[in-house]
């Protein structure tokens, strides 16, 4: 049975101590009307109420505990925001990303915009908001020109017109895909006072996930329609139920192990951006196994680390060979997927070697292992779902950007492992 996580018992401890602080504060009440009748319990009550409130006090101000709750409010929303924006980044869905968000960084307002309309809005004045209206203020438009985040403490700063009188105060944060400024992310408040730094950096650490997760969303809508390899690569490397996995995985140590939770945290958003830029034609081998390593650190912190080894063997020379891109992660992650064993290690090892100008790459598994037939049915053209549709895309690259004699190779036998090759014929000839 697993252990509940750590944040509820944090939210048990204050329910408590509020109880005590409560019941002290009753018995205080008594004793000042009814000295004879409370006796001494007027002392034990005082000293209950001061400490369950100091304790309070410091459960709410303990910097870990503030980190800790805007990690676990981050991981949450990513979360739900990412299940809406497989739905297309749209009017309807910016709503609903507006209406996740506008609890978690108390304002009295959210809005999203493009570069020219409101695409959602929700809080105060929501009803003079809606979809596709255009962009009304100053602020949005000049963040829009520069990409500056920009937090304005009066109504003139925001630039709100006349009709909109509750809210004075706000943060705008720029939305953007790769160098390009696509819309703003914007959060309005009542009163300048509102706005705290813990809420400044909510805000900008919001609008570079969203960024993240927009970007996604059209790279992953460019795929149905592109033809080439590379977006197809691409988009078999954009799994969201990796990246459920992963934000679970993050989230259940931002208690029990922070400083892991926050290594996770920089190593997944270095992860998922060269998982977005990387779709070059070729990069080097060294890269390539980088972002491999990356990849596999989040699984050894799902899975643990008697569950999941890997080793790397690259022959002296090979690090700046160039290759495609998404060649070697996809086989480790169809090995961590499809060949791990109900109990023991799954030991995965990448071999890189040279034979003349030939270069080969093999990820081999000590795994479960597959028949003659289910091998077969790995590089057939009608392998569209699962394990075929990345081991067909990379065989097809292969053959892409080596030529006809490059191919790859499956030896595998029930309970012994697999052992998938790429050769690259004249991989190390520079063009």
């Amino acid at each position: 049975m697993s252990k509940p996580p750590r944040n509820i018992y944090a939210r048990v401890l204050d329910v408590v101590l509020a109880a005590i602080c409560v019941l002290s504060a009753a018995v205080l009440a008594c004793a000042m009307a009814w000295p004879e009748t409370v006796g001494n319990l007027n002392v034990v009550a005082g000293i209950s109420f001061t400490i369950s409130v100091a304790l309070l006090i410091y459960s709410r101000l303990n910097p870990d505990t503030v980190r800790a709750r805007q990690s676990d409010t981050i991981l949450k929303i990513a979360s739900q925001t990412l299940a809406c924006f497989q739905e297309g980044f749209d009017i309807p869905t910016a709503q609903k990303v507006c209406h996740l968000l506008l609890p978690a960084i108390g304002a009295q307002a959210v809005a999203i915009t493009d570069r020219e309309s409101i695409l959602g809005y929700a809080g105060d004045d929501e009803e003079i908001s809606p979809g596709g209206a255009p962009i009304r203020t100053k602020a949005t438009h000049a963040t829009l020109e520069d990409g500056k985040l920009r937090v304005l403490g009066t109504p003139q700063e925001i630039g709100f017109p006349d009709s909109i009188k509750g809210l004075r105060a706000g943060i705008i944060v720029p939305l953007t895909r790769g160098d390009a400024i696509i819309g703003t992310l914007k959060f309005y408040y009542r009163r300048s006072r509102d706005i705290t730094e813990t809420q400044v950096a909510l805000a900008e650490g919001l609008g570079q996930l969203l960024s993240t997760q927009i970007a996604a969303v059209e790279l992953e809508q460019q795929t149905k329609l592109a033809t080439t390899m590379e977006l197809k690569a691409l988009q078999s490397q954009i799994n969201p139920h990796f990246l459920f996995n992963t934000i679970n995985t993050i989230a259940s140590l931002v208690r029990t192990d922070p400083d892991r939770a926050r290594m996770l945290l920089r190593e997944f958003a270095v992860f998922y951006r060269r998982t977005l830029e990387n779709s070059d034609d070729l990069l080097e081998l060294s890269r390539e196994v980088e972002q491999t390593m990356r990849y596999f650190t989040f699984e050894v912190a799902r899975f643990g680390e008697d569950r999941l080894a890997m080793d790397i063997d690259i022959e002296p020379g090979l690090e700046s060979v160039m290759v495609p891109a998404f060649m070697v992660q996809p086989l480790v992650e169809n090995a961590v997927r499809h060949a791990m064993p109900q109990e023991g290690k799954l030991e995965i090892h990448i071999l890189a070697y040279s034979e003349g100008d030939d270069l080969y790459i093999a990820v081999s598994d000590n795994g479960v292992g597959m028949d003659a037939e289910q091998r077969r049915k790995l590089l057939r053209p009608e392998a569209s779902k699962g394990l075929g549709i990345a081991m067909k895309n990379i065989n097809e690259r292969l053959r892409g950007y080596f030529g006809t004699e490059s191919r790859m190779e499956v030896d595998s036998t029930p309970g012994n492992g697999t052992r998938v090759t790429m050769f690259m014929k004249d991989g190390l000839v520079e063009d």
